[in-house]
């Protein structure tokens, strides 16, 4: 299996090495401590929490090695190749949606970085994948599962 390159901006990295660190210095010893707590109770054989501890502690560890990966894998997007020119991971464009008349302002970020809520768009999604490479006042077509949508480009931010 061919592992994929993980695209992030310089925020998105930052993020997960914080993150990483935060687990690492903070988290293991914290859930070290409850294993230690759990034990002192005795008999582990029906001790609940020394198996809620255990579960927590292997999936910190899973947390911790995912991170990992993203770190080894990532390509960091060179910010000084982002132009307002041209819709491109780390562009912030606001569009027009033609069908419902409405603005929506997303963030192209890799898939790793993706977050729906914050309207950070993957470029791997069908709307970020049909804006990039677009330029304002262009009208792009996406397919989506009700159908097509059109968007008008109005703006790119970096």
């Amino acid at each position: 299996m061919i592992d994929k390159e993980i695209v992030l901006t310089k925020k998105g990295l930052e993020k997960v090495e914080q993150e990483l660190e935060e687990l690492k210095t903070v988290r293991r010893k914290e859930v070290a401590e409850r294993i230690k707590q759990a034990l002192a109770f005795g008999d582990i054989s029906e001790n609940s929490e020394y198996d809620e501890a255990k579960n927590e502690q292997a999936q910190l560890e899973e947390r911790i090695a995912k991170l990992e990966a993203t770190l080894r894998k990532a390509r960091v997007v060179d910010e000084s190749e982002i132009t307002n020119e041209v819709v491109s991971i780390g562009s912030t464009v606001k569009v027009k949606d033609l069908e419902f008349d409405e603005e929506i302002e997303y963030t192209i970020v890799g898939s790793a970085e993706a977050d729906p809520y914050e309207l950070k768009i993957s470029n791997e999604s069908p709307v970020g994948k049909a804006l990039l490479g677009k330029k304002v006042g262009e009208i792009v077509e996406v397919q989506v599962p009700d159908g097509i949508t059109k968007y008008e480009i109005l703006d790119i931010r970096i």
